[in-house]
């Protein structure tokens, strides 16, 4: 059992930087005070716009006008599509002070879907940008455009911390999406979990390329970015990131690790000069976060702090404060949590634990915890690693249950690896095996010669020869294409038998 208190943080970040980490009993409550603490200071920047946190609330209140004219009250579900932006920030802010449960959707989803998600969620209204008014067609309910007539503000509401504030999508690798319901109280402790473990988190530059429909965009970019009076500046893609972050000049970065290797390989392309100079903070998750990232950050002055977490824990449960001495763990958990292992599996119960999934499974968490299905160990200090998923589990014909992601890990130690995934398939004669494909860094491929791929094989094959023999591959490929992934980035685990 691990039960860790924010004692363990303190030695990270300065006493006055650590004072500024307030509590709130809602979302209401926590936006209430930092519009008014920090009403002159730049909140979002987006398509050469900015907006001042005073800007902001101004903008979420006529949403909260506009609600109350369409005879939404408090309490209501309100379905929101909507692109990047700073409609986006507006919308859901104007949902969740007015009182209501804001139901994010992804905006991908047709227009069958976004009908069948809002009687899903039994919203009683959808708001939408003119980029997904097509998308909204068809709704079950009133749908209102967030460019729409202007309404006369309405003050925010006031919530219980078990209320419930917002509606997100899981975003996994298998198996099908789900909603995940999570209390005002969830998402306070998730957005307070981004001050944790880093030197300085107040008054910073954000730059956000990832989804504000992911936990991960929404909660650690956009909410702890406005918790601690920073400003974000939101890209219109990302193709457009790096000239962004040149113009920019961010001092936070919160990425995956798809997109941060890619920030490394063109910084290397571009004379090591994309990046920039300010850029001191780099938050990585979504994904498993391999080593050299933490190293080859660190050799340009950025700090990488890996972590972990789940849409079903508001984002974030751990973070990594000392990347360079423990690069394989996803860090120390956060406050306000029960950890536990039970038959190899992590186990979750505290304030940032979700309510449950919005019209299915009522029994998710019967028992009070969460289990994550996420195979982990915790060290002698503490700290906190994710050796692979319990329904990825392969069982060989010997018996033998491998956990792939332990066998990648031992792949990825290799310089040469970028990314990899071990499954299990069928060989010439129809025997079942472990197959290994590898992707190689850019970067390594002039120390491999003049043939990388094949120089690369005789790498894989002395790692493997190094594993015991039943975690052996028994075919490895480079690939010359990267691997199918989510929206989240994730890499998209095979099932081939």
């Amino acid at each position: 059992m691990s039960i860790t208190t924010d004692a363990v943080f303190r030695k990270y970040t300065s006493p006055e930087n650590f004072a500024m980490i307030r509590p709130y009993d809602s979302l209401c409550a926590m936006w209430a005070d930092v519009s008014a603490r920090f009403a002159d200071h730049d909140a979002l920047s987006f398509a050469g716009e900015t907006v001042t946190y005073a800007g902001l609330e101004e903008r979420a209140a006529v949403i909260r006008g506009r609600l109350r004219d369409a005879g939404i009250a408090p309490g209501a579900c309100v379905a929101l599509l909507a692109e990047n932006g700073i409609a986006f920030a507006e919308g859901f802010l104007g949902i969740v002070t007015a009182g209501c449960t804001a139901a994010v959707l992804p905006t991908h989803l047709p227009a069958p879907a976004v009908a069948g998600c809002c009687r899903m969620f039994r919203a009683a209204a959808l708001l939408h940008t003119p980029k997904t008014a097509a998308a909204a067609e068809g709704a079950p309910v009133p749908a209102l455009s967030l460019d729409g007539s202007a309404a006369a503000p309405a003050p925010m509401a006031e919530r219980r911390p078990e209320d419930g504030c917002a509606i997100l999508f899981t975003g996994g690798t298998t198996g099908k999406s789900k909603g995940v319901l999570l209390s005002h109280r969830a998402l306070v402790a998730g957005t307070s979990y981004g001050c944790y473990g880093t030197p300085a988190f107040m008054d910073q530059r954000y730059i956000l390329a990832l989804p504000l429909t992911h936990v991960f965009g929404l909660v650690r970019n956009l909410l702890t970015a406005l918790y601690t009076g920073s400003v974000m500046h939101i890209c219109q893609s990302n193709t457009d990131l790096f000239r962004d972050m040149a113009a920019f000049r961010p001092t936070v970065w919160v990425t995956v690790p798809a997109l941060a290797e890619m920030a490394l390989n063109l910084n290397a392309r571009f004379g090591g000069k994309l990046l920039g100079a300010s850029l001191k903070t780099v938050i990585c998750g979504a994904a498993a976060v391999p080593p050299y990232l933490t190293r080859q950050y660190h050799a340009l002055g950025i700090a990488l702090y890996p972590g972990y977490g789940l849409t079903e824990t508001a984002n974030l449960v751990s973070g990594n404060p000392e990347p360079l001495r423990k690069p394989e763990s996803v860090g120390l958990p956060f406050p306000g949590q029960e950890l536990k292992i039970v038959d190899g599996e992590l186990l979750i119960r505290g304030v940032n634990l979700m309510d449950g999934y919005v019209g299915a499974e009522p029994d998710a968490l019967a028992d009070g915890w969460l289990h994550t299905g996420d195979l982990a160990r915790f060290d002698d200090e503490g700290f906190l690693y994710i050796t692979g998923r319990s329904k990825e589990i392969i069982v060989l014909p010997t018996g033998e249950n491998i956990s792939p992601a332990e066998v990648e890990l031992h792949f990825s130690r290799l310089e040469a690896v970028k990314d990899c995934q071990v499954f299990e398939d069928l060989d010439e004669s129809g025997r079942h095996i472990l197959a290994l494909e590898v992707t190689l860094r850019e970067s390594a491929l002039p120390a491999l010669g003049d043939n990388p791929a094949r120089a690369a094989e005789d790498l894989l094959w002395q790692a493997n020869a190094e594993l015991p023999s039943f975690q052996r591959v028994s075919r490895i490929t480079v690939r010359d294409t990267d691997f199918e992934r989510t929206p989240a980035m994730k890499i998209v685990r095979y099932h081939k038998c």
